[in-house]
């Protein structure tokens, strides 16, 4: 069997109601004739959208059949352990050019319960925002389930929402439960759970190309809010320099990010699990024992757990999420 790489794979690209052009101007991707690139998933072993390897001898092979064909080799044994051969991370690029709509997921529990499947906690990283750029992440004020419901119904449930300005660089995490919508003039990279399930509670009285209402799920919704106001919604960090700063503990994946402004050597070898690097600024030459590739911003590369030493050589700088399961 041939030695397994650092793999790249073909982006998803999604049209969508609120997405724009930056995925395509920003980023340089070829989108094709989509209008509106809301969304490039540039990781994927979400079942019929799998992402498929690019590049080497493992061209043209889905996600998930590399985890059934590698198991403990690409993934970290304790990882295939607990979740065979699903890959268990979902990244995308997102460009969000309208608000998108007010939004839940449900937890792992909930979601086993009704669609058998996982929950979707996710963090957002923000690449590039225009001027008064906006999300909306969990709420500002104390309220229970009726007065959810009455703002709702009386279409003013973002008053009670927690409004958040934003600019490139900053980290938001947002567990299952925490009620969000990214709102317009942002390029994100998105770590998640592998996960598609999402529970729209309120889409701005939107009609889809058909000139149809969008459908809500006001009912699903309401078990899965978490009504928690938390002091601060952002994740506060400080740089490294030529080094990683730890952005993201969580019991579904951890999140650093390692900025370079010349060549360092990063050692995986205590780690049971991948790696991904998505490079979210500049570029970097990610070099192993048998080879390099190029990585740009608005890529992302799989690093298989059984490869432990890898060179990262800046062009002239880069900074890189770093993304694996502890």
């Amino acid at each position: 069997m041939n030695t397994l790489y650092p793999l790249k794979f073909k982006p998803l690209f999604l049209d969508k109601i609120w997405g724009g052009q930056k995925i395509k101007n920003v980023l340089g991707q070829n989108v094709g004739d989509i209008p509106n690139c809301g969304e490039a998933w540039v990781l994927s072993g979400v079942n019929g959208h799998q992402t498929i390897v690019s590049e080497g001898f493992l061209e043209g092979n889905e996600l998930n059949e590399l985890a059934e064909i590698y198991m403990g080799d690409l993934l970290g044994d304790q990882v295939y352990e607990k979740y065979g051969t699903e890959f268990p991370i979902l990244v995308k690029i997102l460009d969000t050019n309208d608000y998108l709509s007010i939004q839940v997921h449900p937890d792992d529990e909930l979601a086993m319960k009704r669609h058998a499947g996982n929950g979707k906690t996710e963090m957002w990283y923000i690449i590039q925002a225009d001027d008064e750029a906006e999300l909306i992440t969990g709420f500002k004020t104390k309220i229970n389930k009726q007065e959810y419901l009455t703002h709702l119904n009386n279409k003013t449930l973002k008053s009670v929402l927690n409004i958040e300005k934003v600019k490139a660089g900053e980290v938001y995490y947002t567990p299952a439960g925490r009620v969000h919508a990214l709102g317009p003039g942002m390029l994100l990279a998105e770590i998640q759970q592998t996960s598609d399930i999402t529970y729209r509670i309120y889409d701005w009285d939107r009609i889809d190309h058909r000139g149809i209402l969008r459908e809500l799920h006001t009912d699903q919704a309401i078990d899965a809010i978490d009504f928690t106001v938390e002091e601060d919604y952002k994740t506060h960090y400080s740089l490294k320099e030529n080094g990683t700063t730890s952005v993201v503990k969580s019991p579904f994946f951890n999140t650093g990010i390692i900025n370079i402004s010349k060549s360092i050597r990063k050692d995986y070898s205590e780690l049971d699990s991948f790696i991904i690097h998505t490079c979210v600024s500049g570029a970097y030459d990610l070099g192993w024992d048998q080879g390099t590739i190029h990585v740009k911003t608005g890529d992302c590369v799989l690093i298989p757990n059984e490869l432990n030493i890898v060179l990262l050589n800046p062009k002239p700088m880069a900074q890189i999420l770093e993304v694996y399961i502890a």
